[in-house]
């Protein structure tokens, strides 16, 4: 099992699909400093898709700073923080942009929206 989760889409590069599903988790905490990484291997067999495509996944992921390969030990989650708060934002406009066009096709209003999204955030406890 992946410890991120990701449903693919047509239409869009699964190696950058997959690199974001990957930052998304370490950001949101998902995924911690130092837990491992699966294999290229694993990460092919999970998706199904190509040993290449996930090794290119993983190389670019190293080449970010986001993992970190050792030698016997294979790749781990790098030492950062969560990410700051323009990375978070960042990585949450993708679930705005759909929460904002399936509000519009339900002809909802930006104050009703506010609205619900206000009071999702008081429910989760958050200030």
């Amino acid at each position: 099992m992946l410890p991120f989760s990701i449903e693919l889409k047509p239409g869009l590069p699964i190696t950058e699909q997959v690199i974001f599903a990957v930052k998304k988790a370490v950001v949101a905490g998902q995924m911690k400093p130092g837990q491992s990484f699966p294999s290229v291997r694993v990460v092919s067999q999970e998706l199904k898709i190509n040993p290449n495509t996930a090794h290119k996944i993983v190389a670019a992921l190293v080449g970010e700073g986001v993992l970190i390969t050792t030698p016997a030990v294979g790749s781990v989650v790098a030492e950062h923080a969560a990410g700051d708060r323009q990375q978070r934002a960042e990585l949450l406009g993708a679930d705005l942009e759909q929460v904002v066009v399936e509000a519009k096709k339900m002809g909802l209003t930006l104050d009703e929206v506010q609205a619900g999204l206000a009071a999702h955030w008081k429910k989760l406890g958050r200030k």
